[in-house]
């Protein structure tokens, strides 16, 4: 019997290159060469935004395919990622004739208080670009405990990780052709039809969806991975990229169907059956970024101390 393919599916890295740097070494420690040049690796998104290196994070995930072209790369996008796609316009375009203007009447109350983008290319700019490349007017960010840093998405250092200051229109000319299309080529969600998965009832097979945030409750799955493998960009705010509690558990239909639902995006490891969201890192340089290895169920983390 063939020992079942590995998954390794990374949470969010937010700029650390040397915390990406680290955890691949020990995950391929971990799983061991063979192994792990076979693997199929899934970047659960937000390689953007709080952390210095969003430049290198992006260089080093593009080299991925020829440096390990028996691994089967997944990146899917963040909702960070995605601001920093919708600013360099590198999003589809709306359907309908409609344009991204549309999106933005639902949020303007918060306009002014989040300072939201208005220098050269806004008027065909998708709302979360605006919020991304803006200037929020509040210093603290209570939930979390930390100052801002330049937009409610803390993209200033991914401004000056390629060379300009933040807010400014020229990240447009400086960001380099092969990072735009990496951006441009970000999922938004990938299924996998078989993983292994380790329960206490022995290995299972399950189907694997991978999203940043989650799949919404009360919403019919089918519809919700429709509009997410296309791409929807009417959609102002992403919910199954940036939602929090309406986007916690694995919706009611998929819970008879042995389907692993694997996200990051929370600020948090979680582990709850086959609900998995792995993001240890939240974008704080004190925190570890992590990964989980299917099979096995086990957590390496870049801190862990691996390599020989």
């Amino acid at each position: 019997m063939s020992r079942p393919r590995r998954v390794c599916c990374i949470g969010d890295v937010h700029g650390y290159i040397s915390k990406l740097q680290n955890l691949w070494k020990n995950l391929e420690t971990h799983i061991g060469p063979s192994d792990f040049n076979s693997a199929i690796i899934i970047f659960l998104g937000d390689y953007c935004d709080r952390g210095p290196n969003t430049r290198e994070v992006i260089d080093f995930l593009i080299s991925l395919p020829t440096k390990y072209p028996k691994q089967k790369h997944v990146f899917l996008s963040g909702n960070h990622d995605l601001g920093f796609a919708a600013f360099v316009g590198v999003l589809p375009e709306p359907g309908g004739g409609l344009g991204f203007k549309e999106g933005w009447k639902q949020y303007e109350q918060n306009e002014e208080r989040e300072g939201w983008f208005k220098g050269d290319g806004y008027e065909k700019m998708h709302l979360q670009g605006r919020r991304w490349g803006g200037k929020i007017t509040v210093k603290f960010n209570a939930a979390k405990g930390t100052e801002y840093k330049g937009s409610i998405y803390d993209a200033a250092p991914t401004f000056e990780s390629y060379g300009v200051a933040h807010g400014s229109a020229d990240l447009v000319k400086a960001v380099p052709d092969h990072h735009k299309k990496f951006l441009a080529d970000m999922l938004w969600i990938h299924e996998e039809d078989e993983v292994c998965v380790e329960t206490n009832d022995g290995i299972k097979h399950c189907k694997l969806i991978a999203v940043h945030a989650g799949l919404e409750r009360g919403k019919k799955v089918g519809e919700q991975l429709e509009l997410l493998k296309a791409k929807d960009t009417r959609v102002p705010k992403v919910e199954a990229l940036s939602g929090r509690k309406n986007v916690w558990d694995i919706p009611e239909e998929l819970t008879e169907k042995l389907t692993v639902v694997v996200s990051g995006h929370h600020g948090k490891l979680h582990i709850d059956g086959l609900r998995l969201i792995i993001d240890e890192n939240g974008g704080l340089e004190s925190n570890p970024v992590a990964a989980i290895v299917l099979p096995s169920m086990k957590i390496v983390r870049d801190i862990d101390n691996l390599v020989k």
